[in-house]
Parts: structure tokens; sequence; C-alpha cells
């Protein structure tokens, strides 16, 4: 078996590296990046698999701050962050916080 070869994928959204793990496997090459299990695939050449795998670490990333940004709209409208937002006030009115 072929050994794995590694390589990474720069996010400059996010200033973050993902790596992500090639082999070839048979006539093609599998790909994946361990920190998202979903951004697996298969493709015939060594260039395609890391185009599909970028874009694909990309769509992901996209799917998952979105469910994020909808939860925390839930989260917000269910008040189930009022008591946070309670804290926080307090902090500021007590002059716990400072200016970033």
């Amino acid at each position: 078996m072929e050994p794995i070869q590694v390589f990474e994928i720069w996010d400059s959204e996010y200033e973050t590296t993902y790596t992500a793990h090639i082999q070839r496997n048979g006539s093609g090459w599998i790909g994946w990046i361990k920190e998202h299990p979903k951004v697996r695939c298969e493709e015939s050449t060594q260039e395609a698999l890391l185009e599909i795998l970028e874009s694909t670490l990309y769509e992901t990333l996209e799917a998952d701050w979105e469910a994020w940004d909808k939860q925390i709209e839930e989260d917000i409208k269910a008040g189930r962050l009022d008591q946070l937002r309670e804290e926080a006030l307090e902090d500021l009115r007590e002059g716990r916080c400072k200016d970033l």
C-alpha cells in the first residue's frame, strides 16, 4: 500500500490550516481531512482530489457555520442566553470589563 501523503489547506478567512491526507487507492486517489470526518472523497488524479477536498471542506465549514448561526438565533429567541446577557451587563455596570 502506498504511503499517506499530507497537504495543508489554508483558510485565509479564519486563518486556520487544515491537514488533508491522501493516498493512492488502486488506479485512483482517496483523501480525507481528519478534523472534519464528512470531508472524504475519491478521484482519479491527485490534483483533482486536492481540488475536491478543498471545495468540500469549504462547503462543509460553511454549512457548519450556518447551522451554528441558526442555533444561536434560536437560543436567543428562546431566552437560553438571557442569564449570560444579564451577567455580562452586570460586569459592565460594575466596571469588571475593559476595552479591547
